[in-house]
């Protein structure tokens, strides 16, 4: 597995520079809706498609087979995904905007994880896969950027 420290370490990075602008630049409410609210949306998300077995992820630490780098890893995406949308737009349709941006962003780094043996997709499912990445992991990353921004944006 290439270089598992660089990995968790640039997701941990990107959380850290997302949480400290939105500390400094957000409403309190907002900026805990959105990496607290946010990273409970993802946990359940990936908790349910690891124990229906159609995810495994190999880089721990875990809690109930979600690695808590993850969480750190959605939310930093939504944020900067969010933010940039806000720049174009407003209310909902940023958040839209959002959940397109961070779903375009996990078409090229999902792939990346899977080559590099961060993740392993299982499942039986059917229908499209893009470069060993299934067509419901992209829609769940829309489901869950739009609910995360959705969030935040009833505090802004």
């Amino acid at each position: 597995m290439p270089n598992t420290r660089t990995f968790v370490g640039s997701v941990l990075a990107l959380w850290a520079v997302a949480l400290a602008t939105a500390v400094l630049t957000w409403p309190l409410d907002a900026t805990l809706a959105l990496f607290l609210g946010g990273a409970a949306i993802a946990y359940v998300a990936e908790l349910v498609v690891i124990q229906v077995g159609w995810l495994e992820h190999h880089v721990g630490p875990k809690v109930l087979g979600v690695p808590l780098y993850v969480l750190a890893g959605w939310t930093g995406v939504v944020y900067v995904a969010y933010r940039v949308a806000l720049l174009a737009a407003d209310g909902w349709l940023a958040v839209a905007l959002a959940a397109l941006l961070a779903t375009a962003y996990d078409v090229t780094a999902d792939p990346r994880g899977v080559a590099d043996g961060h993740w392993t997709y299982h499942t039986d499912l059917g229908g499209p896969t893009y470069r060993g990445v299934p067509w419901w992991n992209f829609a769940g990353w829309l489901v869950v950027a739009g609910a995360t921004a959705g969030l935040a944006s009833l505090s802004l």
